[in-house]
This record gives C-alpha cells, structure tokens and sequence, in this order.
C-alpha cells in the first residue's frame, strides 16, 4: 500500500492500525531509525490491588490517534510554536514479549527493548503495565552514563522487600536508587497513604531523594519544583498516571484523591525540557477497564505527545 505521505489519504484517526500517533511501526529493533521510540510495557503482575494495567498500551495507542490529524506538527498559539514537526521522526517499535506469571523474564525483555532503543540513539518511551516496569526501564541505562529521576506519582514506591518481593510496582523507586548511575531522585505528587512506610521515606531521603506533595509542589509552582533539580543532570521521567486527580483520572489501579490537575503535570514536564536533558521516560498504570469514558488513556496520550514536543523544540533551540 502507497505510504499516506506520498498519497495525501485522510487517515482519519478512527481509521487503520493503532500506532503510537500513527507513526510507523518497526518489527525488527536491529533497524530502529528514528529519534524517538515508542515501546509497550503490558506487564502488571507486580500489582498487589487492582490488575488491568496490562491493556494500558493498547489503550494509550488508541488514544493517541486522536492528535494524528496530518503531518505538519502541532502549533500551540500561546507558546505560538510547532510542536513535532514531521522532522522529527517517531516510531512504535511495538511490545515487549510478556511471559505469562514471570516477572523475570517479561522484565528481561522490557530492558532489551529499552537497550535496542538507546543502541539506535532514539529517545526510549515506555508505556506500561504496572510500574515495576521501571526497573528493567532504568537497568537497560547501565554504560549510558548518570541520570537524575523525576517522579510524579501518588506513591513514594521506594519499599525494598515485600514478604520476599523486591520487584513490585511499590519497589521501582528503591531499585533505582540503588544504581551507582542514578544521581538523585525528585518524587512530586507523594501524598495521603502511601505504599512506603516511615521507614521507606527515611531510606529514600538518605539515599539521596527529594520528596514534594502536591500541595508543596503547588506551593512551589512549576518552575520551582525543577529548580530543584541539579543543574546539568540528565532526567529520566517515570510518570504514574495515578499522581494525577482521579477525577480527570480514575483509569488506574490505586487512585489516591487530591492528585495534579493537566496543566500542573504540563508545565512540569515543559520546564524540565528547557532546563535539561530528557533522556527517557515511562508512563505507567493506565488501567483502562477502569475508565468507560477513555479519558484516562486520552489523557495519558496527550501527556506523552506534548512531552516530546517540549522536548524536541527545546533541543531545536540549543
């Protein structure tokens, strides 16, 4: 079939296969050729409440195609820029093969999907599944050089063993910290009852992590959450779908009330872009049973497609 580009087709989004953004689709990770790498993680084995995380993929591709309309880029009148021109250059490179009930090796094959992207110099995005597919995430950035972490999440994810548990969706964030290569870790959006105990947070604190609320992160604002990033660090960014409100986002496993609203999240994540070097991210536990209404997975979607766009007009303007 003629490629759209050549042919001038529609393509509606409701129209065709389910790409991340209707990009196009690499098979083989050997011949990934693209500046980013779109790659789903549908694992949730690590859960200890609520599964379904697993279709959160499918669903986030879904959602995208709602902001595939041409090939032009996105303009933004109130940054009065365009975001992802067709220059840059996106591909869905599908999902790592998940191994029904072992965690070790469906991680193992989430880290090699990761090393093949980092091993092809595309940005790795990771959709998950459940967040203990972080920890293959950030294992495959061994020999890449250090990271700094931001984390927005309700959940401080930092509990080292769980009756003999190390790799759950409440580990990633002490896994982490563990690496000689992670610098530091900024975790916003932590509150009410969390899956770490007092203990956890003592660890977390001593092994380097900055620890906000979303009523601290609000007090701060935007700009002043990433203030306290260091300058120079290069950021991975690992986003739980539950820091947001579970009234614009209830689609996930473990909603917790009080979370960030759109713009709060957005302007985060567009302050990290023009302070730093964004050199991977996840999104992870979009549960989409949970949600009939697809505004979670919309949401998610939309989170990851202006995220890249602040990412790759900032590295234009350098």
């Amino acid at each position: 079939m003629a490629n759209t580009y050549d042919t001038g087709r529609l393509n509606l989004p409701f129209v065709g296969i389910s790409t991340f953004g209707k990009r196009p689709y690499v098979e083989d990770w050997s011949k990934i050729d693209a500046d980013v790498a779109v790659m789903g993680a549908p694992f949730d084995f690590g859960t200890q409440f609520r599964a379904g995380a697993r279709f959160g993929p499918r669903s986030v591709r879904e959602a995208s195609t709602l902001f595939s309309f041409g090939h032009a880029g996105a303009y933004d009148h109130e940054d009065d820029c365009t975001y992802l021109p067709a220059a840059v250059r996106i591909v869905d490179i599908g999902d790592a093969d998940i191994i029904h009930t072992d965690t070790a090796r469906s991680h193992a094959n989430i880290k090699t999907g990761v090393q093949a992207m980092l091993a092809a110099g595309a940005l790795p995005v990771v959709i998950g599944g459940d967040h203990s597919v972080n920890i293959p995430c950030i294992e495959a950035f061994e020999g890449h050089g250090d990271i700094h972490i931001f984390q927005i999440d309700a959940h401080l994810d930092f509990v080292d063993e769980r009756h003999g548990v190390k790799v759950g969706h409440g580990s990633p964030m002490r896994r982490a910290a563990e690496k000689p290569y992670v610098t530091g870790l900024t975790q916003v959006g932590i509150r009410n009852v969390s899956s770490t105990s007092r203990e956890g947070y003592e660890a977390a604190r001593a092994m380097g992590t900055d620890i906000l609320s979303v009523r601290q992160a609000r007090a701060l604002g935007a700009e002043g959450v990433i203030a306290r990033i260091p300058k120079g660090a290069r950021v991975y960014v690992t986003l739980d779908i539950d820091g947001f409100c579970p009234s614009i986002a209830p689609g996930t496993g473990t909603p917790s009330h009080g979370g960030f609203l759109y713009y709060e999240v957005l302007e985060m994540l567009q302050a990290i872009a023009q302070n730093h070097e964004v050199v991977g991210m996840d999104l992870v536990e979009v549960a989409p049973d949970y949600d009939p209404t697809q505004s979670t997975s919309i949401l998610a979607a939309q989170i990851l497609l202006n995220f890249l766009g602040f990412i790759f007009h900032a590295r234009a303007g350098r």
